[in-house]
């Protein structure tokens, strides 16, 4: 990784927007109390501070409101939805909040999705190239699973991932991650898969696939 030294003459820059530059709709969608709720497809019903309800395709760009379906304006509540998305405060369409299965923390997954949810730091899929922590070999990620380290059994040693004594250190409830060593996936048939816990893998840097490539 490499970092980016802060420069002695970077501007400061305001993150919210300068109210008194934007036109009426836009400043009152940042600034007005709406409660934004998603429903179905890429509809969001958005309540005011006057408690009058208006459902809004985000899609369509449309909104039930005199002021856009009469007037045809962008209204307030078509702004305040795409606000409220941008700032990750609802899921997008086809999307829902979920809590990141690996870190705690809050993404976004498929409507649909079947567990795990994973965060964009912390997901793996299957054909990703990762390193190992321990021992900085090289794998290919073949599965995640939805099962934690404390729950899966290794069948060699009938221990768990989680007590197996490479993995001392690393959280019981991560997930377990399915994986075939680098070397075995390019020239092995049957290549064998080992199990890790989510946290010892971490997906390797472009410099670092361009290297396998060259090995």
């Amino acid at each position: 990784m490499t970092l980016i030294e802060p420069t002695a003459d970077r501007q400061s820059t305001a993150l919210a927007p300068d109210l008194r530059s934007l036109p009426d709709r836009a400043a009152r969608a940042w600034t007005e109390r709406m409660a934004v709720r998603p429903r179905a497809g890429s509809t969001y019903a958005v309540t005011t501070e006057s408690d009058s309800t208006y459902l809004v395709d985000i899609a369509q760009h449309t909104c039930s409101c005199p002021d856009n379906r009469i007037r045809g304006e962008r209204c307030k509540h078509l702004r305040r939805v795409a606000i409220e998305i941008t700032a990750r405060r609802v899921a997008p369409p086809g999307k829902e909040r979920a809590v990141c299965d690996a870190c705690g923390t809050v993404t976004f997954a498929a409507a649909d999705a079947r567990t795990p949810h994973l965060c964009s730091h912390c997901r793996l899929e299957a054909g990703d190239i990762v390193r190992d922590r321990e021992t900085d070999d090289r794998l290919v990620v073949t599965a995640v699973t939805d099962t934690s380290a404390a729950d899966w059994t290794i069948e060699a040693t009938d221990e768990t991932v989680a007590d197996y004594d490479t993995n001392d250190g690393y959280p019981a409830d991560d997930l377990v991650v399915l994986a075939t060593y680098l070397s075995d996936a390019v020239s092995a048939t049957e290549p064998r898969e080992y199990a890790f816990p989510l946290s010892r893998l971490r997906r390797a840097e472009d410099a670092e696939l361009v290297d396998s490539k060259n090995q």
